[in-house]
């Protein structure tokens, strides 16, 4: 069924773009249709039968239908054009869509967790009746399909959006699911379980509310690429003639379809400029083209080695091995100014490995002061690199 949607929505559009654009969409379409015919029925079946359960659970399926609504409204503002204002696109307008679906989630929980309690002290008797019962189960179903229909097109388009939309609906499922169980239970006590079934239905809507705005606000404080991104971006580039190391990847993801990525490669400073710089642009288009991003290779040329040099160096890496959180150095630079010697260097060290009392400025100071006791004589500029990888 699914693929089958993708294939008629996308038979004459050859653009990924646009099938990306397409086949979210019709997604959004599918999540809207069923969700106005499940709220409808849910709250039917709920005020027929007084359980407030049932009636939660329709209402969470009106959000639900908003929640499709403003996923397809956050796919249509997130594919307009750059513009001067937003010179890398709108691409994260669909991150911004996502996050409103998951605090629209919330708020209906915390809206449902007072009625259950209203529920429990004023208790209204619920009426089992089979055909409600049997609805309530195909509606269950209904919602596993959408999960994984989601999931699928989730997967395809890589969509964190319409991710959210597929975790919401498997949660759903799960609230959906208590309340059919609180239909059984209520036939054989007179207990006001209605009203906390209620509750834990509101519970889990509030915890799904909450995975939801985690899962979504990521991308946009900027959340760190994939390991594998990274080690397949440096693995690559070292691959390349002329290239001996490399250091400082910087990945920026500006929603789905613009991701920027800057990395330093070192190589010999007695080779021919012109030929590096024709090698590099290939590798900047080559890679661009494998990783479907824009690649900047700044080139960083290594000047050969004098004893007294590598002696200095080897012996500034010494004393910042003594660090704990000292992973390596690069952009390893002497030179004078008004007589003095300056030693610049960037040091990189181990983010997982700060805690929260030490201070970058302090780990900054602290080594300065320690390689001016070496040295005497000579200026240090350090720069501080925190890795996460």
């Amino acid at each position: 069924m699914t693929n089958f949607l993708i294939r008629l929505v996308t038979k004459n559009e050859s653009s990924d773009e646009k099938r990306r654009l397409k086949i979210a969409y019709m997604a959004s379409i599918v999540g809207i249709i069923t969700n106005i015919i499940l709220s409808i029925i849910k709250l039917i079946i709920g005020f027929m039968i007084s359980s407030i359960g049932v009636i939660a659970d329709g209402f969470n399926n009106v959000t639900d239908t908003l929640s499709s609504i403003i996923t397809l409204v956050g796919f249509k503002l997130s594919s307009m054009p750059p513009d001067k204002e937003h010179p890398y696109g709108h691409g994260r307008i669909e991150y911004i869509s996502g996050l409103m679906v998951a605090f629209l989630v919330m708020i209906v929980g915390f809206q449902f967790t007072t009625s259950s309690f209203k529920e429990i002290i004023n208790p209204t008797p619920v009426e089992f009746e089979l055909v409600s019962f049997i609805i309530i189960t195909l509606s269950i179903l209904s919602k596993i399909w959408l999960s994984f229909f989601n999931k699928t097109i989730a997967k395809k388009i890589n969509s964190k959006s319409l991710k959210a939309v597929s975790v919401d609906a498997l949660g759903d499922v799960l609230t959906t699911s208590v309340v059919a169980v609180s239909l059984i239970i209520g036939r054989f006590t007179t207990l006001p379980i209605d009203g906390f079934i209620g509750i834990v239905v509101s519970f889990l809507i509030i915890y799904n509310g909450y995975n939801l705005v985690k899962e979504t606000i990521n991308p946009l404080i900027g959340e760190a690429p994939s390991k594998e991104l990274i080690e397949g971006i440096q693995s690559d580039v070292l691959s390349y003639k002329y290239i001996t190391g490399v250091h400082d990847l910087l990945i920026h993801s500006y929603g789905e379809n613009k991701t920027i990525a800057v990395i330093d490669a070192e190589f010999p400073a007695s080779l021919d400029i012109v030929k590096v710089y024709d090698e590099i642009r290939i590798a900047e288009r080559e890679l661009g083209e494998k990783y479907e991003l824009t690649l900047v290779i700044h080139m960083d040329p290594l000047v050969e080695e004098s004893e007294k040099r590598y002696n200095i160096r080897k012996e500034i890496k010494d004393i910042l091995k003594e660090n704990p959180l000292y992973k390596s150095m690069h952009d390893f630079h002497i030179s004078q100014s008004s007589g003095v010697e300056i030693i610049e260097f960037d040091m990189v060290i181990y983010g997982e490995k700060l805690k929260k009392q030490d201070i970058v400025e302090d780990i900054k100071e602290n080594t300065q002061k320690r390689l001016k006791e070496r040295y005497q004589d000579k200026n240090f500029n350090i720069t501080l690199d925190i890795d996460y990888t």
